[in-house]
């Protein structure tokens, strides 16, 4: 059975993994990115893959937070993961820093690898 995670922190994930491959990848993949996830988790799991709620909207499927979180790149190339602020107990420090990746199980991270390597192969069935 699989977990349930953050989708920004599953969309750090990608933007790490692409960035790696030197892949493109903006706001409007990586909302197409947590829709095949979704998607495949619920017949895989029987459960969400995230937290955060998901709407529909007329350009489809998006993740409200994580749209909002990507949505000064426009159409542009995303280099790095969004920040997150966070305050260590005991401290006095607001600390900025990326989302996290996920933890996946080998099954979670299979099926995950399997939702970027469609990506891939789409992006390269559009350039030829």
């Amino acid at each position: 059975m699989g977990n349930t995670y953050s989708a920004q922190n599953i969309a750090s994930y990608f933007i790490y993994e692409l960035n790696e491959g030197h892949v493109f990848v903006n706001n409007k993949a990586i909302q197409h990115l947590l829709a095949s996830v979704e998607k495949q988790w619920q017949q895989a799991f029987g459960h969400t893959a995230f937290h955060e709620q998901t709407y529909a909207q007329e350009e489809g499927y998006i993740v409200k937070e994580v749209f909002e979180a990507y949505q000064v790149y426009g159409v542009s190339h995303i280099s790095l993961p969004a920040t997150e602020y966070f305050l260590k107990y005991g401290a006095f420090q607001l600390v900025e820093r990326t989302y996290a990746v996920p933890n996946f199980t080998e099954e979670e991270k299979d099926l995950v690898q399997q939702v970027l390597t469609q990506y891939r192969y789409q992006l390269l069935s559009k350039a030829g």
